[in-house]
């Protein structure tokens, strides 16, 4: 089996500086989630500094603190009791403003009734029914891509195979030409890459991504009211919920009536389509570049699922997405006094659910630093917590990262990675940025 080594110590909440990126990703990180998850109750920590970075001039105000959840009860406790912990006005660490946090985070951002209002409509282009009809087209493009690259012998791993295919597919699911695809990778690049000078390095830059794909879409979403195509766009901009009112899959019942009517706006499709591009892309690129990498590391998995293609293959995806657990935190803010994990959490503190501790926690994962592609069972956050925000492109992300494993070891079964993967500087996205791969050379 894979296995890394377990930290054979913990940090303790005076050693942990999660303002400090250098110690986030070095070595001890590990060290820190096990001290975390080892500690009598939550532990509490002090907000960063948010100034921007050339300027130094602050950007927010100075933030109250947060409580950090690192095991995995406490983030399913938060996770699953929305009622109880509201992710309004911003489900990242720092408070932004409401209209700032919805135009860039949309619907992860908002509370119901809002929240289920859209959820309830955008549902409808991410069900297993609506990714069954496109999968065809995941077969299809992934295979492409894997022929194309098969005489070379040799690419960059994220650039050209890992982000191609979760690109491609969203894309064409909204409806956007092929030919601006380039620039939707790089902004979606600028978005996520806060805290790496290569990808942003001021606050103009990233809003001016954000509104640049904001604006993308929302025009997108007008010219659809009008002139509507078989796109997902189209579906959800001429969606109307019915007086039967719709399946909500959060809560397993049907909504009571009150959002009748709700259609999209555009600038509603503005800002879903700013989360859409840049989740549906970069999470998924995300966990195929990770899952590479740990076939890498571990041969004898990869050997496993090579032996097994169709057997093994939804269980290894699984635990590439735990292993690789592509957004590391998301944040709540709790509604009204509560206990978690022991301690007294009071009305209006943030709580911040460390995902990639969860996916590491002993309680529930047997030896958790194992990357054993036939995990059973598997109770992993990769795709959140549970409850009314678990991941709305899941369904898809599975397939994508199946399908482009299969045609990758279709064509280039001994591919494998040269160098250690150069990483995301980033406490938020677990990203690779690039990752020099090789494989013998198929005949053109």
């Amino acid at each position: 089996m894979g296995t890394t080594a377990a930290p054979s110590s913990s940090l303790t909440h005076d050693e942990i500086d999660f303002a400090d990126l250098t110690q986030w990703m070095g070595p001890d990180r590990e060290r820190m989630l096990l001290g975390m998850r080892q500690a009598k109750g939550l532990v509490f920590f002090d907000e960063p500094d948010y100034a921007d970075p050339t300027t130094g001039v602050q950007i927010l105000p100075p933030g109250p603190g947060y409580w950090a959840l690192a095991r995995h009860a406490d983030v399913s406790q938060v996770s699953r009791n929305a009622s109880l912990f509201r992710s309004a006005p911003s489900s990242q660490i720092a408070d932004l403003p409401v209209e700032m946090g919805e135009w860039l985070g949309s619907i992860i951002n908002m509370d119901a009734p809002k929240h289920t209002k859209l959820r309830g409509i955008v549902n409808r282009g991410f069900t297993p029914k609506q990714v069954a009809r496109i999968e065809d087209s995941v077969r299809q493009q992934a295979r492409e891509i894997a022929d194309t690259l098969g005489p070379r012998g040799e690419c960059d791993f994220v650039s050209e195979i890992a982000a191609m295919l979760p690109l491609q597919i969203i894309c064409d699911m909204m409806g956007i030409p092929r030919a601006d695809l380039p620039r939707i990778y790089e902004l979606t690049n600028i978005i996520l890459g806060v805290g790496d000078p290569e990808m942003v390095s001021t606050m103009e830059q990233l809003m001016a991504a954000g509104m640049e794909l904001h604006q993308y879409g929302l025009a997108l979403g007008e010219d659809r009211l009008v002139n509507p195509t078989d796109d997902i766009v189209s579906r959800l901009m001429h969606a109307e919920l019915d007086g039967d009112g719709f399946e909500d899959t959060a809560h397993g019942g049907t909504d009571d009536g009150e959002v009748h009517g709700h259609r999209l706006t555009p600038s509603e499709l503005g800002s879903f389509f700013l989360l859409l591009v840049v989740a549906g892309n970069e999470t998924t690129r995300t966990a195929i570049s990770h899952g590479l990498w740990a076939m890498t590391q571990f041969p004898d998995q990869k050997q496993r699922w090579l032996a097994d293609v169709d057997g093994l293959g939804a269980t290894a995806v699984e635990e590439i997405v735990r292993w690789a657990t592509p957004v590391i935190h998301f944040r709540r803010t709790a509604v009204e006094d509560v206990v978690i994990g022991g301690t007294e959490v009071k009305a209006g503190d943030k709580v911040v659910m460390f995902y990639n501790s969860a996916n590491r926690d002993e309680a529930v994962f047997e030896d958790p630093y194992r990357f054993d592609l036939g995990r059973t069972p598997n109770d992993h956050f990769g795709f959140g917590g549970g409850g009314p925000h678990f991941c709305l492109g899941a369904n898809l992300a599975r397939r994508e990262i199946r399908v482009m494993f299969e045609e990758i070891f279709r064509v280039m079964p001994d591919i494998e990675a040269t160098a250690e993967p150069d990483m995301l500087q980033s406490a938020f996205i677990h990203g690779i940025k690039r990752m020099p791969v090789k494989w013998t050379p198929t005949k053109g």
